[in-house]
C-alpha cells in the first residue's frame, strides 16, 4: 500500500509517500480502507520535532490519527464490525494518511447515512477538541463565550457548538469568513489591533468565557476583557494559562468513539457544518501541509488516500 512516511525531523520535503506492507489487524483489531484522513496543526510540531519531549517519533514514522472507510478485514475477536462496513474513528499510531489502517475497535463508529466522507474523516481532532473546550468553559443561556480563531478547523465547530448551548457568541475571525459566521447566528468580530474594544462593543462590555483556538496573546485578551481564568480555555498557549490560572482542556479530554459518534450524528443532521477548505489525494501531502501551514484556511484539509478508479483486491474476512 501507499503510505505517508518521514525518515527525520524536518520541514515540509521531509514528507514522502511510499510503498509499505499492508499491515493485518490483531486481536480486537479492524483493517480499514482509507476513503478520508484530516491533517492536523500538531502533526507538523511533531514532524519538525518540536514535540519530541512528549511524543517523540520513531523513524521512520507515519502519520495521522482522524480517519473514515470502509472494514475490509476483521482480526480475531473483533466487535461490532463486519466486512464492508462504513466507519470513522481514529489511531493513535500515526497511521491514518495510507491507503489502508489498522484500527482498534473501540476507536470506531459507523459513518451515519449521509455523512460525506471527507467530513467524517476529518472530524475526531476538530471535533473532540472543540466538544472539550466548549465543555470546560460551561456555557448557559444568557453567557456572551468569545472565540479566537473562530473560522478554523476547531474554532468553527467551537462556535457553534457554543451556540447550541444557548450562549451568545462573538467569533473573531478574518473579513473574509464573517458572512460564514453570520449566517451561523455568530457575530464576527475582526482580530488584530484595537480587538478589545471591538469586543466591549460587541458584547455590550461583558464577557463571561473565552475560548482560544490560536495562541497568540488571546489568553491576556481575555483577563483584559475581565473573564475568570476558571472560564478561560486554551489549546495553543499553556505557558499563559499556567501563568493566569485557564483551562487547557484539548482533544485528550473528549477523545473518545462515544463523543466522536454524536458529533458525527449532528453533522449527518445537518445540526452541526463541518467546513470542509479542501481535499487532496495522498500523492499530494506537501501541498496539504503548505495550504494548512499559512495559518487562514476556513475549516479541515483532508488527504483522500482512496482512488475508485484503482482496483485493488481485497483481504479475505478472517
Amino acid at each position: 500500500m501507499r503510505a505517508v512516511r518521514f525518515h527525520e525531523y524536518g520541514e515540509i520535503d521531509v514528507l514522502r509517500v511510499e510503498d509499505v506492507p499492508r499491515p493485518s489487524p490483531g486481536p480486537g483489531q479492524v483493517l480499514v480502507e482509507v476513503r478520508a484522513a484530516g491533517i492536523q496543526p500538531g502533526e507538523v510540531m511533531i514532524r519538525e520535532g518540536a514535540r519530541h519531549g512528549r511524543w517523540p517519533a520513531a523513524f521512520p514514522s507515519g502519520q495521522g490519527s482522524d480517519l473514515a472507510g470502509v472494514v475490509v478485514e476483521l482480526g480475531a475477536e473483533a466487535r461490532g464490525f463486519a466486512v464492508g462496513d462504513e466507519v470513522l474513528g481514529f489511531t493513535h499510531n500515526r497511521a491514518s494518511h495510507a491507503e489502508f489502517v489498522v484500527v482498534d475497535d473501540v476507536n470506531l463508529v459507523s459513518r451515519p447515512r449521509g455523512l460525506p466522507w471527507e467530513v467524517a474523516g476529518s472530524l475526531y481532532v476538530a471535533g473532540t477538541t472543540a466538544y472539550a473546550t466548549v465543555f470546560a468553559v460551561d456555557p448557559v443561556p444568557g453567557d456572551t463565550v468569545v472565540v479566537s480563531g473562530a473560522a478554523g478547523g476547531v474554532g468553527s465547530l467551537a462556535v457553534q457548538l457554543a451556540r447550541r448551548r444557548g450562549a451568545s457568541v462573538i467569533g473573531l475571525a478574518g473579513e473574509r469568513n464573517h458572512a460564514w459566521l453570520k449566517e451561523r447566528g455568530i457575530v464576527p468580530v475582526a482580530y488584530g489591533e484595537g480587538v478589545a474594544e471591538r469586543v466591549r462593543e460587541a458584547s455590550g462590555g461583558r464577557v463571561d468565557a473565552f475560548i482560544d483556538t490560536f495562541g497568540d496573546g488571546y489568553v491576556d485578551l481575555a483577563v483584559e476583557l475581565g473573564v475568570r481564568p476558571e472560564r478561560i480555555n486554551t489549546i495553543r498557549d499553556w505557558r499563559a494559562a499556567a501563568r493566569v490560572g485557564a483551562r487547557t482542556y484539548g482533544e485528550g479530554s473528549a477523545a473518545c468513539a462515544v463523543v466522536l459518534g454524536q458529533l458525527a450524528r449532528l453533522a449527518a443532521r445537518g445540526e452541526l457544518e463541518v467546513p470542509v477548505a479542501r481535499t487532496y489525494p495522498l500523492e499530494q501531502v506537501r501541498d496539504a501541509y503548505r495550504e494548512l501551514e499559512l495559518g487562514h484556511t476556513h475549516g479541515k484539509i483532508v488527504l483522500c488516500p482512496w482512488q475508485p478508479s484503482v482496483i485493488r483486491p481485497r483481504p479475505s474476512p478472517g
